[in-house]
């Protein structure tokens, strides 16, 4: 059975880049598998126009800072690059990150949804079937441009894809992704991993390939349902199959104790 990771969200908002910066370093120490932003123009809570920064420059950045850690977006939109752009980015991070070896960069991407970026940037909000419609069409664009780029990424990059709509959203994730994202408590979690699986049978795809991911801090209005200790809700998470647990993380960043409570249940239950 793989082995249980820890993911930490950094969220861009609210906080100087030298602090982020900081924190990067810290939770890399600490033993964090997976680092991740994400891909908004504006904060999605607290001041709305509070401070803020874009998503892939900061992945580049992190791509030098760090050595050892994973990653990457939680999630991208697909919406807003080009996907020949999007994939050259992202082996361009790939490469940066590599330090001699294999890269380090997981797409994690979606169709979007938080309509203020579309609005402010110029892209075109449309309707929510039809930017998974775009997003089911440029994953294979995407990994098509990787195998025709010169030099080729480091390795095959792991995509991620974030959300659960059981109709398209999963089916896309039975196609074409490595690694699924949801939200919600366990019970949640496993009637779409279920979802999951059935949309793997009939595409023909061993379920065990994919890595099933969820976040476990609670935020209100995000895990209704669930315990509001995370710590629970990481074992019941797990009872049903996630492996790569992701705490958010907001600036300034102050309290790292959940990370490292979350790293030592990690290690306990890998033991």
């Amino acid at each position: 059975m793989s082995r249980a990771r820890v993911g930490v969200q950094l969220q861009p908002q609210h906080a100087a880049y030298d602090d982020i910066r900081r924190t990067c370093a810290q939770l890399e120490e600490m033993g964090v598998d997976v680092l991740f932003n994400w891909d908004h123009f504006f904060p999605l809570n607290g001041d709305p126009d509070g401070a803020h920064f874009e998503c892939w420059t900061m992945l580049a950045a992190w791509a030098e800072a760090t050595e050892r850690v994973e990653i990457g977006a939680l999630v991208t939109c697909n919406s807003y690059r080009n996907p020949d752009l999007l994939a050259d980015m992202g082996r361009t991070v790939d490469h940066i990150s590599a330090r001699g070896g294999e890269g380090r960069l997981i797409l994690g991407i979606g169709s979007g949804w938080f309509e203020r970026d579309y609005d402010e940037y110029g892209y075109e909000f449309g309707r929510a079937g039809t930017r998974l419609d775009a997003l089911d069409r440029d994953l294979p664009r995407i990994k098509e441009r990787w195998s025709r780029l010169n030099p080729s990424p480091t390795r095959s990059i792991p995509v991620l894809v974030g959300g659960g709509g059981e109709r398209k959203t999963l089916r896309i994730v039975a196609e074409q992704a490595d690694i699924w994202h949801g939200f919600g408590g366990a019970e949640t979690i496993a009637h779409k991993h279920e979802v999951l699986d059935e949309w793997c049978a009939k595409v023909g795809r061993d379920p065990a390939t994919i890595e099933r991911s969820a976040g476990v801090a609670m935020r209100p209005g995000r895990f209704p349902e669930d315990v509001p200790d995370y710590a629970s809700n990481a074992d019941a998470l797990y009872a049903v199959g996630t492996r790569l647990f992701t705490l958010g993380l907001s600036g300034p960043y102050a309290d790292l104790g959940p990370v490292r409570d979350l790293l030592s249940w990690r290690d306990a239950v890998n033991s």
